[in-house]
């Protein structure tokens, strides 16, 4: 594949999957009034994030951040990032408003929604990182078509992604491990630059463990595959 990447608007998109199930806590409840509208991303206009941090050193992308302590964790400790974060389970938002409220943090950014189309809303080359993390398997083959990584999504995630960028692909599920490193090494614009079991087999030394991992909920154990996009 050439690298010609535009950046294409999405039309209607269709998240699958829940958007809310229990009842929000009091507290997370009123953070999502008061803190969340500070912090939500606004995407009637492209998306500029050196207006949103304009110190930050780079710029990262977690797409479905779940309760959000992959992100918040990772926000902590690297405050001269800026870390945008996209899930569309509104449970997930409140309890991500929490962790950044209670780690006083400044340099994280979320939209309640789907992430193509705050991908869509981004500047070419403008992010070093993406974490996609634990994302639903949608294990029943006909319901493959539901997964987060196809062809359209690898498309937009180079277009935004600077050369030399990383991919982060997590799963505890087998099949959704090998098919998408069947699918982005095809695609042609990244690198799997692991060399040995471990590589993939032992979580990444700056790896937060999320509380879907520890439910272990999958048919293995996790896998993490590290891409790099291509110069």
């Amino acid at each position: 594949m050439t690298d010609s990447i535009g950046q294409k608007p999405y039309g209607a998109l269709r998240s699958y999957g829940r958007v809310k199930s229990r009842p929000i806590k009091a507290r997370q409840a009123g953070l999502l009034d008061s803190l969340l509208p500070q912090l939500s991303l606004d995407l009637s206009a492209p998306v500029d994030p050196k207006a949103l941090k304009p110190d930050a050193a780079e710029v990262w992308l977690e797409i479905g951040f779940g309760g959000g302590e992959h992100m918040a964790v990772q926000a902590a400790r690297r405050p001269e990032v800026l870390i945008l974060g996209a899930e569309p389970f509104l449970n997930g938002v409140a309890s991500a408003v929490r962790h950044v409220e209670e780690g006083a943090l400044k340099n994280v950014r979320l939209l309640h929604g789907d992430a193509r189309a705050l991908i869509a809303a981004l500047p070419a080359a403008s992010l070093e990182r993406v974490f996609i993390l634990f994302p639903d398997p949608w294990p029943k083959t006909r319901h493959h078509k539901r997964r987060l990584i196809q062809a359209d999504t690898l498309q937009a995630l180079a277009g935004v992604l600077k050369p030399g960028g990383g991919l982060r692909f997590a799963t505890d599920w087998a099949d959704y491990a090998d098919w998408t490193l069947e699918r982005v090494l095809a695609f042609g614009l990244f690198d799997w630059p692991a060399e040995r079991a471990d590589d993939w087999r032992t979580p990444p030394a700056d790896h937060v463990t999320t509380r879907y991992e520890d439910k272990k909920l999958g048919d293995c154990a996790p896998v993490f595959l590290d891409f790099v996009r291509r110069a």
